[in-house]
């Protein structure tokens, strides 16, 4: 259905092009090829248009849908043959796969067919020739051969032979018609030529694990060690093939996967697609789609396609605004927590604990619940804020269209008011401008302050990414200057007697540390001749010895402004 459309569409496209072909395969689809000449060097791709049209008639009561597949930098080359398709066929895992059943033994099991494929299993050793004297060597026969060694030697066997005789003797003769004998054989049920007894002896083998200290015992693995299991089967057929597409289609690879097991299959996909050529493997090329910032966090940023509204958008460099600098950046950065990122319906980038945690409060108490609406924060601490929020910044949107997700910069202005410095233990005389980091209100002329903001604001703004800087100065002292000094006051002072508060042998009454806090605040708040003298108090609370952690007051100020509403 289109977004927002009332009338299902009648036709689906879909596209892809492949290059990098070796002498082999361009040789193997040399009248599909498209010839391109990219950057002044000339190349060949193999253009795939599959095309899909409802021909159902509004009267009729049978769905006809038809497909085709063409080749064609636009889809007007010649169609894809059944061999050349044949060549194309990749390997696909889908969602919560039943990897048990597929590795047991039974008729036309997935195991027998991976074997099957596999050149280990039928080119290696040779046939048994029941007429060969003496009895073969077991280490020279190939799998079929020892299936059918042993067949003979199970249809030889002493008490199979005397079955075999006296059900013939006593009981098939006796009903037989004159001249036209009736006789049994037993045997170990394989017949056929030799790909079906083949095929036959492989669907009797099943595979499970086990533990490599006790490889009698069953391991009684769970759901997630038997998908590994499965999927190591499929590598080991893709790799081993010597012709065809090696693509690997994996959906939602965590499935049943504990955390620590699902960066250890990233680990090893990331080898298996990386062409090491190791044991006569074959490069393999894996797709992947996962729900799992774990798995988001260990894949380079540069393989990453964020689907978002029905279309994918690389994050491939030269599709994002993001510089080289950055895709090192964020490579060793962008954590699990942080990966989060990628599956929100919006995001908040934040550079502190303290607003990662308070932000979520005063959404909530606004009735505007970030969980609600699928907005995640991502705190990346002092540095990283713009490099993140190019993630969502393309090179060409008018092209590529931008990403529709809405994400926030939330930064702070950094300029303290000119009675703060000697408040928050900056000592007179100070420093010259250029010999210090700090700034204050004076030291800036008419304007120049509003040039400031927009110069941080316009970093990381575009398309749909906003910076918002902060009024003031920092959080805890925007806080503070705009109606909330006593509550930040009281937050900070809990902070600092955090452990009298929670240590046992050290139990620090909560409501006796808070009166205290109002009853200083009260005084202080007398002293203080306007709002930005009173908010520098409150913030130096953060600066001056004993320091207040900024992320435990977030915490204390979110149960403070939590009891405050709830007690309207």
């Amino acid at each position: 259905w289109p977004a927002g459309g009332a009338e299902r569409r009648k036709e689906i496209r879909i596209c892809c092009r492949l290059d990098g072909l070796s002498l082999k395969e361009q040789g193997a689809f040399a009248e599909f090829l498209t010839y391109v000449d990219e950057g002044g060097e000339p190349d060949v791709a193999l253009y795939v248009h599959w095309t899909a049209k409802d021909k159902s008639g509004a009267r009729s009561g049978r769905r006809m849908v038809f497909s085709e597949v063409r080749t064609g930098k636009n889809g007007d080359g010649p169609a894809l043959d059944v061999e050349a398709r044949e060549l194309l066929r990749s390997t696909y895992l889908r969602p919560l796969r039943d990897a048990e059943r597929a590795l047991a033994a039974g008729r036309g099991s997935r195991l027998s067919e991976i074997l099957k494929s596999t050149r280990q299993v039928t080119d290696i050793g040779a046939d048994y020739d029941p007429a060969a004297n003496p009895a073969p060597n077991v280490a020279d026969l190939s799998v079929l051969g020892i299936g059918d060694y042993s067949s003979a030697l199970v249809a030889e066997h002493q008490g199979i032979r005397q079955a075999r005789e006296t059900l013939n003797e006593t009981y098939l003769r006796p009903l037989s018609f004159a001249g036209d004998d009736l006789e049994g054989q037993i045997s170990v049920g394989r017949q056929g030529d030799r790909d079906a007894r083949l095929r036959q002896l492989l669907e009797r083998l099943e595979l499970e694990l086990r533990r490599s200290t006790a490889p009698e015992l069953p391991a009684n693995r769970g759901l997630g060690s038997n998908n590994l299991l499965f999927m190591a089967c499929e590598l080991l057929l893709l790799g081993s093939e010597a012709v065809g597409l090696p693509l690997l289609l994996i959906e939602e690879p965590e499935a049943h996967l504990h955390p620590q097991r699902q960066l250890r299959l990233m680990q090893f996909l990331a080898e298996k697609s990386g062409g090491s050529g190791a044991n006569g493997e074959h490069e393999i090329q894996i797709i992947l789609t996962t729900h799992s910032p774990n798995l988001a966090s260990a894949i380079p940023l540069d393989s990453l396609v964020l689907i978002h509204g029905g279309k994918g958008f690389t994050l491939a460099r030269g599709h994002t605004e993001l510089s080289p600098d950055d895709y090192r950046f964020l490579q060793r950065f962008l954590d699990v927590t942080k990966a989060n990122l990628f599956f929100a319906r919006g995001v908040m980038i934040v550079e502190g604990d303290a607003e990662n945690i308070l932000l979520p409060t005063l959404a909530r108490l606004i009735g505007m619940d970030l969980s609600a609406h699928g907005v995640s924060i991502v705190n990346v601490g002092g540095v990283g804020l713009r490099r993140f929020a190019r993630i969502f910044q393309r090179k060409d949107a008018e092209v590529d269209g931008p990403i529709k997700v809405p994400v926030a910069c939330i930064t702070d202005m950094d300029v303290m008011p000119d009675c703060a410095p000697g408040i928050v233990g900056k000592t007179e005389p100070f420093p010259a401008l250029n010999q210090r980091r700090w700034r204050m209100k004076s030291d800036f002329a008419a304007g120049e302050l509003e040039t400031r903001r927009e110069a941080i604001r316009a970093k990381a703004s575009g398309q749909f990414v906003e910076t918002f800087v902060s009024d003031e100065w920092t959080l805890e002292y925007d806080l503070a200057r705009h109606g909330l000094a006593e509550d930040v006051w009281i937050a900070a002072t809990l902070a600092r007697q955090d452990d009298k508060i929670n240590e046992p042998d050290k139990a620090e009454n909560i409501f006796r540390v808070v009166r205290a806090a109002k009853a200083e605040f009260k005084a202080k708040q007398a002293a203080c001749g306007n709002a930005e003298e009173l908010a520098s108090h409150v913030y130096s609370l953060f600066t001056n010895s004993p320091k207040a952690s900024k992320p435990i007051a977030a915490q204390y100020l979110s149960e403070i402004l939590e009891w405050k509403v709830a007690r309207g």
